[in-house]
């Protein structure tokens, strides 16, 4: 470890002695109280399912940040971009290269931001016990969530493949068997409008029912287009759904969740940030305005222009060659549609002995008109129709006799395909032409997993965890169009055990202190945008992460104060890096992905939460990561380049929050003021660190003012409130032209709840 890390080590260490210390004073003084026959207030115990079973968050020896459903529901959330700030060390944005929102989540500096469907996530996302293996689709809305929770480092034992930086572990409320609900009605600016709602019944003593339903309509979009003059960035999204609930009897219960969801957006808006030695600015004078400022001037304002080619294509595996003069101009439109079955079956065979099995199904429709050129010439534009669907199983057995020994052991399978008709539309290889060209793909995935993690208690203070899961991956691709891979086209196989030892010290009843290693694997894979047969035929590997973590988790003050730290030490290996680079195909350019780095991450993670007084409670994170590439390297435009030693994209060197809630009783009802302060510090959003990709430190300041009364809620609320501006991503082209897209604006609403029960 370096030099820095161990001094702030140290410093933590010194830190948590101090509040100890602080925290045993007030605690007495608690107790005084609690003798004089006074109240107390203690925090809302938080139980997480992060190890496939319910227990406290206090009880968990892994890194894991937790909301309540009411915490939820004060956040304002509209969908889980809107909760990064619960945990320390992580950034989720909208990378806006497709429609329905496609994820960039990192956590501790680990995630991948491509729309490709060949890119597995690095950061699990599981809704209900369904993971979500594709990036679009992985920012989830709703309004009925009853949890969610960030586990940070790899899961590679009971979440598995895919989530070497970490799992969102998303928790909807079930049936209630009761008549009761809820519907929220809001606005805001933006011609921002929606209402959705649930509504809880009962069909019978066994049956029980919850429907849900949504509409939000962003009618005026973030951004004013300098060719058109009109708004750009209007998003109409909906969605129904059912739940069932079946209790068979008093072991067995069997549950049913469909989701409908559809979108209609514009294209999500690009501004240009090239610089001079990129080739659109050097040949066609797109440049960006300064290395801050983009083309238009503002980060705002755009200057994107839609084109169609006007000359169908006779064959989808054909190249078009037509003039740029028969552009026809075209309003950029986008949709995503999406479709979601989840069956549970829950066995409690006995007082001790459960067993759970989760059958789900994902399926995706997207289509998206793009000129990734920003300008109103259009130099690079695509049109994308894609499918994908997945469907998986799991079966789980947990005992748990209330004795020194407790385990999960289970399977699971997997199998996932998707499809892209990609079209790209290419006028500046030869003047005044514009090539057609088709890049078709179809890629197969099937896995297999078995996995154990228990935990046995040595006494009553010391417990060990042991678990390991093995995986094993076959993929195969094929590509059509201007490229084939036929007849025979590549398939490729992995397997990987990924393991997990873990010890627990229980200090006092409110002292907890755990050690763990754990690996994570991401699975390796074909590359689905090409433009040259090595880079279609020739797979990439997985990638993989160790962990080492030294944490404590404590409460003070009677259960009024809860704080948790970890120490961590992570050593990435095979990292897998997307990069784009020139071709000498149709389309002069490609995205492929090479195994080309190592890294090693270190860092600490703090989380507070305290109720101060009977009307002010507080929750504060502060997460510090220190991560660069050992090596990276790979073949570049000018042969081999080096990049060791660069800073890792989406990871700050610092992320914090401070949230504060002040209640007090008004007439028959209850008000509270909100307002949470989020730093995000300086960083990249490219890998390359590119100046004009990179982002200051960025100050978000929400605030809201509530009431309450007879189950009716109403809340004025502001996003952003100093308008930071900060890139939510970018991408520098194969040194042709760079692309970037910024956060949401500052944005105010009002909203209605209400709240009823029979």
């Amino acid at each position: 470890m370096s030099n820095n890390f161990k001094s702030l080590a140290v410093a933590i260490s010194l830190g948590t002695f101090a509040v100890a210390a602080q925290g045993q004073d007030q605690e007495q003084r608690a107790d005084d109280k609690k003798t004089a026959g006074q109240s107390t207030v203690q925090l809302e115990e938080i139980v997480v399912t992060a190890r496939k079973r319910k227990e406290n968050l206090q009880d968990v020896g892994l890194s894991v940040s937790a909301l309540s459903q009411t915490e939820i529901s004060r956040t304002f959330a509209r969908d889980i971009k809107d909760l990064a700030n619960m945990s320390p060390n992580i950034i989720i944005d909208d990378t806006s290269q497709g429609p329905g929102g496609n994820a960039a989540i990192y956590i501790r500096g680990i995630g991948v931001a491509d729309v490709e469907k060949n890119f597995d996530p690095a950061v699990g996302v599981s809704i209900d016990g369904l993971f979500i293996g594709s990036n679009s689709g992985a920012i989830l809305r709703s309004i009925d969530l009853e949890s969610i929770e960030v586990l940070r480092g790899p899961q590679g034992t009971l979440f598995g493949r895919n989530t070497i930086g970490g799992t969102i572990n998303v928790q909807r409320t079930q049936p209630t068997g009761e008549l009761g609900g809820k519907v929220r009605v809001g606005m805001g600016d933006y011609d921002t409008r929606y209402i959705d709602g649930i509504v809880n019944f009962g069909l019978s003593d066994n049956l029980a029912v919850k429907l849900s339903g949504a509409k939000n309509e962003q009618g005026e979009g973030y951004f004013t287009n300098t060719n058109t003059g009109g708004d750009v960035g209007r998003v109409d999204y909906q969605s129904m759904g059912i739940n069932l609930l079946f209790n068979a009897n008093d072991n067995v219960e069997f549950e049913y969740t469909y989701q409908n969801e559809e979108t209609d957006q514009d294209t999500p808006p690009l501004l240009n940030a090239g610089q001079p030695g990129t080739l659109f600015c050097d040949a066609f004078q797109l440049c960006a305005q300064s290395v801050s400022t983009p083309s238009s001037g503002d980060r705002f304002r755009v200057n994107g222009q839609g084109f169609l080619p006007t000359t169908a294509s006779s064959s989808p595996n054909s190249i078009v060659v037509s003039a740029v003069s028969d552009l026809t101009p075209t309003r950029m439109e986008a949709t995503f549609d999406a479709e979601t079955h989840i069956f549970e079956t829950r066995w409690d065979i006995n007082e001790n002995l459960s067993l759970d099995y989760i059958y789900g199904s994902y399926e995706t429709e997207e289509t998206i008109i793009s000129n990734w050129t920003a300008e109103a010439l259009m130099l690079f534009g695509t049109d994308r129709p894609a499918e994908y669907e997945q469907q998986s199983h799991e079966v789980r057995v947990t005992y748990d006799a209330g004795e020194a020994l407790k385990f999960a052991v289970g399977g699971y399978l997997w199998e996932s395909e998707y499809d892209i008709r990609l079209r790209s539309w290419i006028t500046f290889v030869v003047p005044d032409v514009v090539l057609d060209i088709p890049q078709n793909t179809h890629q197969e995935t099937d896995s297999a997993a078995v996995f154990f993690e228990g935990d046995y208690a040595l006494n009553e203070s010391w417990t060990v965890t042991l678990g390991a899961r093995y995986t094993e991956d076959e993929k195969m691709s094929q590509q059509r169009g201007n490229l084939s891979t036929g007849p025979n086209d590549p398939t490729a196989e992995w397997n990987e055990v990924t393991s997990k030892i873990g010890v627990r010290y229980q200090a006092t009843d409110d002292a907890m202190i755990y050690a763990t290693w754990s690996k994570g694997y991401r699975s390796g894979g074909f590359n689905g945008r090409v433009d040259e047969m090595d880079s279609a035929r020739i797979p990439y590997n997985p990638e993989t992460v160790d962990n080492y973590e030294l944490g404590f988790k404590t409460e003070w003050r009677d259960n009024a104060l809860r704080l948790n730290g970890a120490l961590f030490y992570m050593d990435y290996q095979d990292k897998q890096e997307e990069l784009g680079l020139p071709s000498d195909g149709a389309t002069g350019q490609r995205i492929s992905v090479f195994n080309a780095a190592s890294a090693t991450m270190q860092g600490f993670e703090l989380e507070l939460q305290a109720i101060l007084t009977e009307s002010l409670s507080v929750r504060a994170n502060l997460g510090y990561l220190d991560s660069e590439y050992d090596e990276f390297s790979f073949v570049g435009p000018n042969g081999m380049e080096d990049l060791s030693g660069f800073d890792f994209r989406r990871a700050p060197e610092f992320t914090g929050t401070l949230d504060a809630t002040y209640e007090w009783q008004v007439g028959a009802g209850a008000a509270w003021v909100r307002g949470s302060y989020h730093l995000i510090g300086e960083h990249f959003v490219e890998q390359t660190n590119r100046a004009e990709l990179a982002n200051d430190d960025q100050h978000l300041i929400d605030l809201s003012v509530n009431y309450e009364i007879n189950g009716v809620q109403v809340s004025l609320f502001g996003r952003n409130i100093t308008d930071e501006d900060g890139y939510a991503h970018g991408l520098n082209v194969s040194g042709l032209w760079a692309y970037a897209s910024p956060r949401a604006p500052r944005t105010w609403g009002l909203e209605v709840t209400y709240t009823f029960a029979e």
